[in-house]
């Protein structure tokens, strides 16, 4: 049975929809302030300015230039300041930026980064990782003069008796901090350390000179860093790190070179950038692949990363033997792999992983300056050693040598070395009248070129 509706107690479904919606707005009320800005840091590199603001959210923003003063402005969407929020020594001594300021606007706050002249700004976030959350970044750079399109350069004559060029990179940098070790312990900062050391000890060394590709706490990109080599005309390339892993039980330092799938790749890579083909092997070889054809640019790179890899292998073992005598190692032989800070072409280059920063015990050893001093001195060491006995073409250090030499480690077997020389066994025992496959530690032999 059906109630009848009275005028009182009926009800229209608007008013009710409109009621719900009301109750709704009182219920959710919206967070004017949907981000916090809790920092500022500044990080100055010789070619650029990076500005980077520490938010607890993703940060929303817009940003523009300004000139008759220059400045960079950036608006934070929806943020309000930080109680810890200052401004006092963001930006100061530097030598592009006068300072940076910050106001609130209405829901958005302003930061207002003064400018000693035109700055290219380039903004983009950051996701969290350890030890930093959400960040935004702003990358200042110097405006550069177009460079006038020339023709393919003409080879660098040699410099005779020039010194071998060593170029020392500390990994990471900036808001990259890398692994992480106890007590806040970060790679970045022990890995700069020890390659300032090395560049002093290699400096030592008559016949040698080192090149620091990171002076600072700043982040440069993995090509930026080869290209700095490169300019520098390095022979060697070494990166410079600390390893980390999940159990911190794990320690011992590592050498690597770059994997044959990794230079598989590179090879097609830099045949495909034809820009960069003007510089092309241009560190010692003068080599250059503009003019060539695809089929004959392809054959000269392989041979080249082919000869490459060899030195870098066996730099790296000298390195490694070198520091087996000042700490523990996690890998006793060279391993192979495809780090994208190895890929280079022209330039025999190594991996170099000091320790784990993530085992308390070697975390404590990699922070203390006679360990460091110690590594260092090994590092340069093993370095010293193989460009001696294998001196690059025109240095001082250079004699009649056309063979690399080998000294017989532990564990080898005259079969794994010529696979990993790419050479034939037959040709290791012709070259070093060797009557069977039997050799032994300590021994040295000489590798063939081309057998």
């Amino acid at each position: 049975m059906h109630e009848a509706k009275t005028k009182n107690n009926f009800i229209p479904k608007t008013l009710l929809y409109q009621a719900a919606v009301l109750c709704s707005l009182f219920l959710v009320v919206p967070n004017v302030f949907a981000n916090v800005l809790d920092g500022i840091r500044v990080h100055e590199a010789p070619d650029s300015i990076r500005v980077v603001l520490d938010a607890r959210q993703e940060t929303q923003y817009t940003s523009f230039a300004l000139d008759k003063p220059d400045r960079i402005v950036i608006d934070l969407k929806n943020t309000r300041p930080g109680k810890k929020l200052s401004f006092s020594k963001a930006g100061a001594g530097l030598k592009g930026i006068k300072g940076i300021r910050g106001a609130e606007r209405g829901k958005d706050y302003r930061i207002v980064i003064d400018a000693k002249g035109p700055l290219n700004a380039k903004p983009f976030k950051l996701r969290p990782i350890n030890p930093y959350g959400h960040r935004l970044v702003v990358d200042l750079f110097y405006p550069t003069k177009k460079k006038p399109v020339v023709a393919a350069r003409k080879p660098r004559p040699e410099v005779q008796n020039r010194d071998v060029v060593i170029a020392i990179d500390a990994g990471h940098g900036g808001e990259d901090p890398g692994a992480l070790g106890p007590r806040k312990a970060q790679e970045k900062k022990v890995v700069l350390s020890i390659a300032r050391r090395t560049a002093d000890q290699i400096n030592r060394m008559k016949g040698f000179k080192a090149v620091l590709i990171r002076k600072g706490d700043y982040y440069i990109g993995h090509r930026k860093r080869t290209a700095l080599a490169r300019e520098s005309r390095a022979d060697l390339f070494v990166s410079i790190h600390a390893d980390a892993f999940m159990e911190s039980s794990v320690s011992g330092a590592s050498v690597y070179t770059l994997s044959d799938r990794g230079a598989t790749s590179e090879t097609a890579k830099w045949l495909a950038e034809r820009a960069n083909q003007s510089d092309m092997l241009g560190g010692v070889g003068n080599v250059n692949l503009s003019d060539k054809d695809d089929v004959l640019a392809h054959v000269l790179l392989d041979m080249s990363m082919d000869g490459y890899r060899v030195h870098s292998i066996g730099v790296g073992e000298a390195v490694l033997r070198n520091m087996s005598k000042v700490t523990k190692l996690h890998k006793k032989k060279v391993e192979q792999a495809g780090f994208l800070v190895l890929k280079s072409p022209d330039m025999s280059s190594i991996l170099v992983e000091t320790g784990f920063i993530s085992n308390p015990s070697e975390a404590k050893k990699l922070a203390q300056t006679q360990h460091q001093i110690k590594l260092a001195k090994a590092i340069a060491d093993g370095i010293g050693e193989y460009m001696r006995a294998n001196p690059p073409p025109s240095t001082f250090l250079a004699a009649r040598r056309t063979e690399l030499r080998y000294t017989i480690s532990p564990g080898d077997t005259l079969s794994e070395i010529a696979d990993r020389y790419g050479v034939s066994a037959a040709a290791l025992k012709r070259r070093n009248k060797l009557s069977s496959d039997r050799i032994r530690i300590g021994q040295t032999i000489y590798i063939p070129r081309g057998a």
